[in-house]
């Protein structure tokens, strides 16, 4: 491990000290872990960039993605990044009754459907769960994800995407159900796992509540190293 006086210095002047004071009082704090050093041969296998502490609706604002990733309801959605988006684009045409009405249009089946709202600079596809689902299930996730991936695969024009993590959603909120049975609200990982196998691989943004997550370390990308699953069977 470098010692403090052989580390690369992160502020100007007493910036590094200052912040290494302020560490046992900051109540957001992030303790983030390299899951592989760079080497001269890159792994070019595409990954899920997990964008912790980043802000997303100031990054959709300011151009860095085509596609956002989210959910909607036939209810309310007021509440939901979608409105807030629709809000803030100067050229945007949707507001929450608009967006609302069109999801109470397509709440129909048994499955979920992915919708399309084109907010000019910005398209949101947005996972519309079953009217008998009163939350967004891990299969809806799944199947949804599936239908996403295929759309961003078929029009490249819709990359570089990101996507809302669906931790911690309120009207949207996502939760375990297996069998008929509602059980607790998934991990992260797991919501990795399942936009990653379901063929998707943009960024995924942490609800900021979750940037309160130290002592517990995370990572920048997923699939997170083998060194998490040797841990988890006894392994250093």
């Amino acid at each position: 491990m470098a010692s403090k006086t052989s580390r690369l210095p992160i502020y100007d002047g007493e910036g590094d000290q200052l912040m290494e004071e302020k560490k046992h009082e900051a109540i957001d704090r992030l303790i983030m872990l390299p899951d592989a050093r760079p080497t001269k041969t890159p792994n070019n296998k595409p990954r899920l960039r997990i964008m912790w502490g980043q802000h997303l609706l100031e990054d959709l604002l300011i151009g860095r993605y085509r596609t956002v990733v989210c959910a909607v309801n036939a209810d309310d959605n007021s509440q939901g990044i979608i409105a807030h988006l629709a809000t803030l684009l100067p050229t945007s045409q949707w507001d929450n009754e608009s967006i609302t009405a069109r999801a109470r249009q397509f709440s129909v089946g048994e499955t979920v459907k992915v919708l399309k709202y084109d907010m000019d600079s910005i398209e949101a596809l947005a996972l519309l769960r079953p009217p008998q689902h009163d939350h967004l299930t891990l299969d809806d996730l799944s199947k949804g994800f599936q239908i996403v991936a295929e759309m961003i695969r078929r029009r490249s024009q819709r990359l570089p995407s990101a996507s809302v993590s669906f931790m911690g959603a309120r009207s949207n909120a996502l939760a375990e159900e297996m069998d008929g049975y509602t059980g607790d609200r998934p991990s992260l990982e797991t919501v990795l796992k399942i936009m990653y196998s379901s063929g998707y691989t943009g960024d995924v943004y942490p609800t900021p509540a979750m940037w309160a997550a130290a002592p517990t370390a995370v990572y920048a990308r997923y699939p997170f190293p083998p060194s998490l699953e040797a841990m988890r069977h006894g392994g250093s």
